[in-house]
């Protein structure tokens, strides 16, 4: 008996609660995001503003869209103004409302759990959003958020097209999976994806027990190159199978048996990009909406936890004033819903530790929380100690604590007003804390 988004749900409840058995030590990879999901439906890209399966998972998201936006992504006719490159270019680059972009914090960690880019114009969009907005991307993967792109997002995510004698190097891609793609030569038809038989899509749903998804939409996607500069720590998740097909056009070649999905994750601080050939992601019943909700799910697994800013030394404020400019994120302000994590090594026999944190002088204040915890990271609905009044300026004291280590955070709860609009997510508000808010925090005994 088939199991399909039921048994896919009850699945990601108990992965859920299995997640809380972590020890304490382990930074929890679900906390300290602005919010769950980006997706990109900018220039020369689907319009497509959100996922059918975010909203089963209950996710938070945002998105982009241009002017544009109810041209289809294919038509070569589709005008773009001069705002839509300038808005976009600054949207994820970085611009003086924003430095870092909206994809990061001030100090280079990210934002968002996971980007979506849509089908359309691999290269097309890579070009269009310039050097430094690639760049961004890039540094959003290498510290820790997940990049998930079908057709066109599979093929941006690459580092290379591989053609019939030469491989084809374009500057407009990503390379956050460093492999080659290649395109099926499939347009507007259907594939069967065979399901590898160590799939981790498996631990969420069973498919029906047939380890296959039919029908799968495909419109020029494409495949892994597994024979040339293949990346050691790529996962094949789904093969291409289109045994018996009578109804497609010669191909170059065939295609069974080949990459349709794969999932890279370079490092444990790295985020986990999960690319796809084909179009799984608008379907709102069925396995394909099984398969599309397994994919967001491995994705925002693989995104990396916290890290320490340092260790605070007992009498000694540290100071937490820099900007993205300064290329210093140890020393860098907090972000909108952030945590910023610390460590104290607490002396024997202490009775009393006082932490206590200012804003910077003559800086815009916020509501920033202060959290303690012995053992492990500190989060607001685990802590035992915390200091979560309004304002800015915060006391907390700790009578007789625990000799050792001590983790403190603090999070920022100001943050922007956002609105969805034809050209997706607009923010009002405080937009003052997208550059980040600077604050110093110092521990003392008493």
């Amino acid at each position: 008996m088939k199991r399909s988004i039921f048994y896919l749900l009850t699945s990601l409840v108990c992965l859920t609660a299995g997640a809380a058995k972590k020890t304490t030590e382990q930074a929890d990879n679900t906390k300290g995001f602005y919010k769950d999901l980006f997706v990109d439906g900018g220039i020369k890209v689907s319009s497509r503003d959100y996922l059918p399966s975010s909203r089963y998972l209950q996710l938070d998201w945002e998105s982009f869209l241009c002017s544009a936006k109810k041209q289809k992504e294919t038509d070569k006719k589709a005008t773009y103004t001069a705002t839509d490159t300038l808005m976009q270019r600054q949207l994820f680059g970085g611009s003086s409302i924003d430095e870092n972009g909206i994809l990061l914090f001030p100090d280079g960690q990210p934002r968002f759990r996971v980007i979506f880019v849509n089908g359309g114009g691999a290269a097309s969009h890579g070009r269009s959003l310039g050097e430094e907005a690639r760049n961004r991307i890039r540094e959003f993967v290498r510290n820790g958020g997940s990049y998930m792109g079908d057709c066109a997002g599979m093929f941006l995510a690459s580092r290379a097209v591989k053609g019939d004698s030469a491989l084809k190097y374009l500057d407009a891609y990503l390379g956050v999976w460093p492999g080659l793609t290649i395109s099926t030569g499939i347009t507007t038809s259907q594939t069967t994806l065979q399901i590898e038989k160590n799939c981790p899509f498996l631990k969420y749903c069973d498919f029906g027990g047939d380890m296959k998804v039919d029908s799968v939409y495909h419109n020029g996607g494409g495949y892994a190159v597994p024979d040339t500069l293949w990346p050691e720590q790529t996962e094949v998740l789904l093969r291409y199978d289109i045994r018996g097909r009578t109804d497609l056009p010669k191909l170059k070649r065939d295609i069974t048996g080949l990459p349709a999905i794969w999932a890279y994750k370079a490092n444990e601080q790295s985020g986990r990009v999960l690319i796809c050939g084909s179009h799984p992601e608008f379907n709102i019943t069925g396995e394909k909406l099984d398969l599309m909700l397994c994919m967001v799910r491995y994705a925002l697994e693989g995104t990396a936890g916290a890290r320490l800013k340092g260790e605070l030394k007992l009498g000694e404020e540290r100071q937490m004033y820099c900007m993205t400019h300064d290329n210093n994120p140890a020393y860098t302000a907090i972000g909108d819903r952030q945590y910023h994590h610390f460590v104290i090594d607490v002396p024997k026999k202490t009775k009393k530790l006082v932490l206590t944190l200012n804003p910077k002088p003559g800086t815009e204040k916020a509501d920033l929380y202060l959290l303690a915890q012995p053992g492990g990271f500190a989060y607001l609905e685990t802590s035992p100690y915390k200091n979560v009044g309004a304002g800015f300026e915060k006391r907390l004291v700790i009578d007789k604590p625990k000799a050792g280590k001590l983790y403190v955070s603090v999070y920022c709860n100001t943050t922007v007003e956002s609105t969805q609009t034809e050209y997706g997510t607009q923010y009002s508000g405080r937009l003052d804390v997208l550059n980040g808010v600077p604050y110093s925090i110092m521990a003392e005994t008493e």
